[in-house]
């Protein structure tokens, strides 16, 4: 595009116009006023940028998250120093912008100083051009009337023929009316001269000061396009690191596993591996069954596989109440088939009686009353009409018995006296 000039496109419309010039003076009074309409846009987007970078640092030092563990908690710990990060950096960004307004007024005020220097010196010529016009334009008017009246004076000698003395006296009068007249025409021409003089002098200020206030303008329209264009960049360059942050969070989340959390926590909190054993059932009957020789309320089944749980406080039954002598006082047959007939509230004999009976009385001898499968290994599997030493009586109901040369736990409730 051809660049249009100053200089060529604002003169007046008269001598005495000055409207070219005003426009361009009001133009650069705008241009001014759009350098303060910036530096404000700036100072505002100062103060949010501040106030919002010192909130998410408020934020990020506020955040809680120190109950989480594992891969979470480390995201969160990240996420929380991102934010910190991008409130520092919004922080470092308001601190830009303030440089960006001191370089604003400082280029305005010289501008003005500038300006001012150049308005003066037109200010000066435009007054001396006017000031001479209207002297001129005096000069003329006085010229012109002694012009006529010298005209009339000597019309009116011309005329006169019938006195010697008036005529003599009118024809002195002609002669100095046209001498004041020739001498109102040398001023005028003077002032014409000297008019034009400043004419000249005004049309070379008035272009070189157009030349100067449109370089002003130029170097404003570039200073301030520089400064928005800087103001753009550090806008993308701060989303641009605002993703850069949040990119590292987004990396690390994607290593946040549920599972290695959850076994983090186990490992760190981890109470027992099995559950506590249930409560069975203590029969409120059972001490006067037991007094009373009824082997039934001697024992507790737990489950349908008749499975002894193993607890931390004393079985059901008190041990040791059921001696051989109980059991063989049970009536009971076996039927053809093999079975065991139950008689009158008693219960089958156990297998392996005639056994127990023949074995010889000892303190510390004891009959198994019952099948017993061990499931730890410090417990100890015997079967029913087995003889076992017991070698001591825990208080949880669960006794140290011999058989064998073996040796472990065995429910004190499942051993009768012999």
């Amino acid at each position: 595009m051809t660049p249009l000039m100053f200089k060529d496109a604002f003169w007046g419309s008269s001598f005495t116009c000055h409207a070219g010039y005003d426009a361009v003076i009001q133009r650069l009074r705008d241009g001014k006023q759009m350098c303060k309409d910036v530096e404000e846009l700036l100072k505002m987007r100062t103060l949010a940028e501040e106030k919002y970078g010192k909130e998410l640092v408020t934020i990020a030092r506020k955040a809680g998250g120190h109950t989480e563990i594992s891969t979470l908690r480390a995201t969160f710990d990240l996420l929380k120093t991102e934010i910190e990060n991008v409130g520092n950096f919004h922080i470092q960004l308001a601190d830009i912008l303030k440089e960006e307004v001191k370089k604003i007024e400082t280029f305005r005020e010289r501008q003005k100083e500038h300006r001012k220097k150049f308005q003066s010196i037109m200010e000066k010529v435009q007054k001396k051009k006017v000031s001479l016009y209207k002297r001129t334009v005096e000069s003329k008017k006085n010229y012109e009337a002694r012009c006529r009246e010298a005209d009339e004076a000597e019309q009116g000698a011309e005329k006169t023929t019938t006195s010697c003395k008036n005529s003599e006296k009118m024809r002195n009068r002609a002669k100095q009316c046209r001498q004041t007249a020739n001498e109102a025409e040398k001023l005028y021409i003077a002032n014409i001269d000297q008019l034009e003089s400043v004419r000249r002098d005004w049309k070379e200020t008035h272009k070189s000061t157009c030349e100067v206030f449109q370089q002003m303008e130029g170097d404003r329209i570039r200073m301030l396009r520089c400064s928005l264009w800087d103001h753009c960049n550090h806008l993308s360059m701060q989303c641009v690191k605002d993703d850069e942050f949040m990119e590292e969070v987004r990396q690390l989340l994607e290593k946040c596993d549920i599972t290695t959390d959850n076994n983090h926590f186990i490992g760190m909190k981890a109470t027992g591996s099995k559950p506590p054993e249930p409560l069975l059932f203590e029969s409120y009957y059972q001490a006067t069954t037991s007094r009373d020789g009824n082997p039934s309320q001697a024992y507790a089944v737990v489950g349908e596989e008749d499975a002894v749980m193993r607890c931390s406080g004393p079985l059901l039954v008190s041990p040791g109440n059921n001696g051989v002598d109980d059991l063989q006082n049970s009536q009971s047959s076996m039927t053809p088939s093999g079975e065991f007939d139950i008689s009158d509230g008693g219960y089958a004999p156990l297998r392996g009686l005639q056994y127990a009976a023949t074995v010889s009385a000892d303190g510390d001898s004891y009959i198994v009353l019952y099948d017993y499968t061990g499931r730890e290994a410090d417990e100890l599997s015997v079967s029913i009409g087995e003889v076992v030493r017991v070698l001591e009586q825990g208080e949880d109901g669960w006794w140290t018995a011999e058989r064998d040369g073996l040796t472990g736990l065995v429910p004190g409730n499942f051993l009768g006296k012999m």
